[in-house]
């Protein structure tokens, strides 16, 4: 192919075609269904804004953090129609970062891809150091005694600036890798552990809402919006993070059968299940508690399980609590771990990363290499980092993403208006705006100091694309669109028959 200038590669867009023949060692399996799927995304998503996002959003916007989680569903919701178009239209791995690709072309796609590393990595890992506060509380209550906090805390200071006398999250550490092996072994296998959890975990949750209302007092929702409005769009921010499981379930879009319906139907009902699940929580938690208990760093390790032993008066359901949140908030790791793994395996059929990150077992039909090299960088991560310079820096690559999928419902329309939709947003163009909206406004909100670490780390993914990326990328050399083509589901099928 004749030489192409910097600016018109860094505008180039990936052709939308799809594979008519079987490529060996870069394909993976297609074997999950719509329920396994829809599981993916609530076992991404309930838990982490619930088990432990409360003790953070609680003190920014007091109890106005009912209205933070309306906001953040409000936006998540917006997201998720967009995503629903999108990926039955594009149904393969990569999620936003692919659909970027197609749409608005390589730079774009560049940062997008940085953003949902951002996004799946440190999500990994902050949920990982939430796991081990609940952990070390099921010991507690179950066999008397929990780690040291030298094996149970990061070595680095918070943001309060005060020692942690910590050496590692050895907990954070181990669940990491425990999910990493998991997902070696098979997509569908871990589907399968993941769905188990997901009821468990729903079960849990119910049980607490149903025990915090018992104490429910009217007093918890004085003064609502004394925080200010500034306080809600924090919150809201902070609480964006735990709808990360909607692109969760898009990433899955070359794994699961008949991909074009699939894909909209799991978006659509995770996020109903998951809205629900968590207004009923939160109300519970305020109805039982004042916003002082949540301001209390003392009970941030394990909130819930504390204000059902305190209810209660005893340690029976808290206990129950603690168990099934160390059970359920695996799944959350597992899934948000193997998001990580399949936007790398897009990004490396592109060849902007080595194609060894698209090296498929011929044994479990999995990216071995990929998981692995995944699951260590994000063990470190949980295991040496607080989790209090984490949150807000998931929410910033989720929404940034979420923002792309709605401009990218508005180009695809324009540039591919033939493009077979089985699922088109209602309200268009007025629903993809809205999201652009919404999500601006929850970033207003976020903290300077989560601008600086988001600039960074793009600048960083820049530097590596300028580098290597640009010089190795597929579009650069192919000669067959074969070359290029997405795995094609659905219609590869219809096709052959």
């Amino acid at each position: 192919m004749p030489t192409m200038s910097l600016g018109d590669q860094l505008k180039r867009r990936k052709p939308i075609v799809f594979q008519h023949k079987h490529h060996q060692g870069e394909e993976l399996a297609r074997n999950l269904s719509t329920f396994q799927l829809m599981m993916f995304g609530v076992g991404a998503t309930v838990g982490t804004g619930v088990f432990f996002v409360l003790g953070e959003a609680v003190p920014k916007a007091g109890p106005a953090v009912l209205v933070s989680f309306l906001i953040a569903g409000l936006a998540a919701g917006l997201s998720a129609l967009c995503y629903a178009e999108l990926a039955s239209a594009i149904p393969v791995s990569g999620s936003t970062y692919s659909y970027a690709y197609h749409a608005m072309g390589e730079l774009v796609a560049v940062v997008i891809a940085g953003c949902v590393l951002l996004e799946y990595g440190v999500a990994t890992g902050a949920v990982a150091v939430g796991w081990s506060g609940y952990f070390n509380e099921l010991l507690s209550e179950t066999i008397g005694w929990r780690l040291p906090q030298a094996l149970s805390i990061s070595p680095i200071p918070g943001t309060d600036g005060e020692p942690t006398g910590g050496l590692i999250n050895l907990p954070a550490v181990v669940l990491v890798l425990l999910c990493m092996v998991l997902l070696i072994r098979g997509a569908s296998e871990s589907a399968r552990v993941n769905a188990i959890m997901v009821l468990i975990k729903l079960g849990v949750l119910i049980l607490f809402a149903v025990i915090g209302f018992t104490a429910f007092d009217a007093d918890h929702f004085s003064n609502f919006f004394g925080k200010g409005l500034a306080g809600v769009s924090a919150a809201a921010g902070t609480i964006f993070f735990s709808f990360i499981g909607l692109d969760a379930v898009a990433t899955a879009g070359e794994e699961v059968k008949n991909p074009q319906k699939a894909l909209p139907r799991a978006i659509i009902g995770a996020l109903a299940i998951v809205s629900g699940i968590y207004l009923a929580v939160a109300a519970a938690g305020l109805a039982a508690k004042p916003v002082s208990f949540f301001e209390d760093s003392d009970n941030a390790e394990a909130g819930l399980a504390l204000i059902l032993k305190e209810i209660t008066g005893n340690e029976f359901w808290s206990t129950i609590l603690s168990a099934g949140a160390v059970i359920s908030i695996f799944s959350v790791t597992l899934v948000t771990l193997y998001g990580q793994t399949r936007i790398l395996f897009a990004i490396g059929r592109d060849g902007l990363i080595p194609r060894k990150f698209l090296e498929v077992s011929p044994k479990t039909m999995t990216p071995t290499f990929n998981t692995i090299v995944v699951g260590i960088v994000v063990a470190l991560i949980g295991g040496f980092v607080p989790s209090d310079y984490l949150w807000d820096t998931v929410s910033i690559g989720t929404l940034v993403a979420f923002s792309m999928v709605a401009i990218g419902i508005i180009v695809m329309r324009r540039t591919h208006p033939d493009l077979e939709r089985p699922f088109r947003i209602p309200g268009y163009p007025v629903t993809p705006i809205l999201t652009v909206l919404a999500c601006l406004y929850i970033l207003w909100g976020l903290a300077a100091i989560t601008w600086v670490i988001f600039g960074i780390w793009i600048a960083i993914v820049l530097l590596f694309y300028f580098f290597y990326g640009r010089h190795h990328a597929t579009l650069n050399t192919y000669t067959d669109p074969e070359e290029i083509a997405e795995p094609a589901g659905r219609r590869l099928r219809e096709d052959e028959e």
